[in-house]
């Protein structure tokens, strides 16, 4: 009979092993490596590869759909504009555009990509702050995001001048600024 139970107790943890979500990190995973963080104020959305932050909530790739769009709206104000594209080569994305530039992407309900960009035209100003750890951001000189630690060109890309800020963010320059910055998943056609 004990020994059922040991048989039992493998196979459950073979069965566990395999259920492995893949790109979503376990939470001991994501503490492994991090620093104590300053706290951010409510009304700055901080961008980050794994995600971002939304004043004091954080939120990885893989999060609900509602609670970031609900703590971006609370730091940055009402989504401006809200659609979907359904020829991304990843699948289809729905997104969320907020003021400052910022677009979130999602895919089935999960946060899973986010860029950040000039506003558009005939959108309000910005009632909040945007920034990305480090001081490279949209609009910083060229000279800034290539002295940036990780910054790597991208050669051959048939999207413009295009950079690697280390493994996860990536970005364009257009002219001698940075014009978009951007992790996860997006919609670009190359």
């Amino acid at each position: 009979m004990i020994r059922n139970y040991a048989l039992l107790a493998l196979f459950g943890a073979f069965v566990l092993a395999g259920c492995d979500s893949g790109d979503v990190p376990s939470p001991a995973e994501r503490q492994q490596g991090q620093t104590a963080e300053q706290p951010i104020a409510a009304d700055v959305v901080e961008l980050r590869p794994e995600g971002l932050a939304a004043g004091p909530e954080a939120f990885f790739f893989a999060a609900g759909q509602k609670e970031v769009e609900t703590a971006l709206g609370r730091a940055l104000g009402a989504p401006l504009r809200q659609g979907s594209n359904n020829e991304c080569g990843a699948g289809p994305v729905t997104f969320t555009d907020f003021s400052g530039g910022l677009t979130a992407h999602f895919q089935q309900g999960r946060l899973v990509g986010w860029n950040w960009h000039g506003p558009q035209e005939g959108d309000p100003p910005a009632t909040g702050t945007i920034r990305l750890a480090g001081a490279v951001e949209v609009g910083s000189p060229r000279s800034l995001a290539q002295a940036a630690s990780g910054y790597a060109p991208l050669e051959g890309s048939t999207l413009g001048e295009e950079f690697a800020l280390g493994q996860s963010i990536g970005g364009f320059i257009a002219g001698d600024a940075v014009e978009m910055l951007y992790a996860g998943t997006q919609c670009f056609f190359r």
